[in-house]
């Protein structure tokens, strides 16, 4: 299955989704309307028990260069308010919905475009492969970028880059915890797939229950932490799909996920 219009290109394979950014010529910037597309198709795949997978690539030879500036001058503080606020939506949806999002990003990836990579649960970088939040040398901090760069990288790290606007490369993204792997150009496609296939292996229900319970975690302090995650795999234990696969385990078979 696959579509195509101004701003995406969505495909299905299997129980991969691939949604490909296509405004190669304004260096993929996120429009209004290329970010309310990809926040309508990242709930409609949220809503899919057919995808185990989603894959964010980029057509062209730039990732994502961030919010796109012609649609930021002379605004009025509630068009930059909702801007902002369709953006922060977005986002949180990579991270609400149940199936692991994996950037895969040939190019660069600055501003709101690194905050996208930061995002992503999961992301494979080429070599060639660069990562910015350059808002401060244009008057405009990244703010918003800052929240995932932050959790992603570290403090240290993210104000570096945040002050400086300064590019890092693929291997110093990979190093710093920014992506999770860097592979030359020819071979990110398949590397990114063979990643997304080798987690649909997995029950759909146990994957969007660990989403959850990682992003609910993280944030609180470690007895929290564990009074919260000790109830989530008790429960987890109960369900049918967990009951499978350990059955599948002692009995030496593959497991048959319900998806329960």
């Amino acid at each position: 299955m696959s579509g195509n219009d101004e701003n995406l290109i969505v495909e299905v394979d299997q129980q991969i989704a691939r949604i490909t950014l296509n405004r190669p010529e304004r260096r993929n910037a996120l429009s209004l309307a290329l970010m309310r597309e990809l926040l309508d198709c990242l709930r409609s795949f949220g809503e899919s028990r057919e995808i185990s997978a989603v894959i964010l690539a980029a057509a062209g030879n730039v990732f994502s260069s961030g919010h796109d500036l012609s649609e930021m001058r002379g605004r009025t503080i509630g068009d930059y308010r909702k801007l902002f606020e369709v953006c922060v939506e977005m986002m949180t949806e990579i991270q609400r919905i149940p199936q692991p999002v994996i950037a895969e990003v040939q190019g660069v990836a600055t501003a709101a475009g690194c905050q996208l990579v930061a995002t992503c649960d999961l992301a494979v970088a080429s070599e060639t492969a660069k990562f910015a939040t350059p808002g401060v040398r244009i008057g405009l901090f990244c703010s918003t970028p800052m929240v995932a760069l932050t959790r992603a990288v570290g403090r240290k790290r993210a104000l570096e880059m945040l002050m400086t606007g300064a590019p890092i490369d693929a291997r110093t993204a990979a190093e710093w915890g920014l992506v999770n792997r860097v592979v030359p150009a020819e071979q990110l496609r398949t590397e990114a797939e063979n990643l997304a296939r080798q987690i649909a292996e997995a029950s759909p229900m146990t994957l969007g229950l660990g989403k959850h319970a990682f992003y609910t975690q993280i944030d609180l302090d470690q007895a929290k932490a564990y009074d919260y995650t000790r109830e989530v795999m008790s429960l987890n234990a109960m369900a049918a799909d967990a009951q499978e696969g350990i059955c599948a385990f002692l009995e030496k078979r593959p497991p048959q996920w319900s998806g329960k």
